[in-house]
C-alpha cells in the first residue's frame, strides 16, 4: 500500500469520534462495537491508542479464511471481506495478530477497515490530528522524527 492510517497515540484524547463516525458511515448507527477502528483506553495512565487494520503484507486473515471471503488486492494492497461469502466462522478474528478483524453478531459476518474507499472518515473527523492518512514514506519520516526527538537530550 502506498498510503496508510498513521496513528499518533500521544494526540489521541479517547473521544471516540473515530469509532462513532466509522460505525455511522458503515452501519448507519453510532456503535463503537461496529467500528472498524477501536480506541484502547488506559485511563489510569491517561493513554488512548487507536487500533485499526494494518493491511499486512501477508495477512493471516486471508490465509485462514475457508470460504475465500477475505482477499488481498495485489495492486493496491487492500484487504477486504466479502460479507456475502463470509460463513461467520471467526477464524480471521482469531488469526489477526493485532485484533483488527471484528465480528458483527447481528449479521453473522466478519468485518474490518476498508479505508472508506481511499478517504478514511475516521481521519477526516479526528479533530486532534491523532489519525492521518499519509503516504508510506511520509508516515515513516514522522516516526523517525519522533524517535529522534525522544533520544535528543532535553534542553
Amino acid at each position: 500500500m502506498d498510503k496508510l492510517i498513521f496513528i499518533d497515540h500521544e494526540k489521541c484524547v479517547g473521544c471516540a469520534t473515530c469509532e462513532m463516525v466509522c460505525s455511522l458511515v458503515h452501519e448507519g448507527i453510532c456503535s463503537p462495537s461496529l467500528s472498524r477502528i477501536r480506541v484502547v483506553r488506559y485511563p489510569t495512565r491517561a493513554l488512548n491508542v487507536p487500533i485499526t487494520c494494518a493491511f499486512c503484507e501477508f495477512p493471516p486473515c486471508v490465509s485462514v479464511c475457508p470460504s475465500g471471503a477475505i482477499t488481498k488486492n495485489a495492486q493496491s494492497g487492500e484487504v477486504t471481506i466479502n460479507s456475502l461469502l463470509c460463513i461467520g466462522c471467526r477464524q480471521c478474528v482469531q488469526a489477526c495478530p493485532f485484533g483488527h478483524a471484528n465480528f458483527n453478531f447481528a449479521q453473522g459476518t466478519a468485518f474490518k477497515c476498508d479505508l472508506c474507499g481511499g478517504n478514511p472518515q475516521c481521519v477526516e473527523y479526528c479533530w486532534t490530528g491523532a489519525l492521518q492518512y499519509l503516504p508510506l514514506e511520509r508516515a515513516l519520516g514522522e516516526k523517525r522524527e519522533a524517535v529522534a526527538r525522544s533520544i535528543l537530550p532535553q534542553a
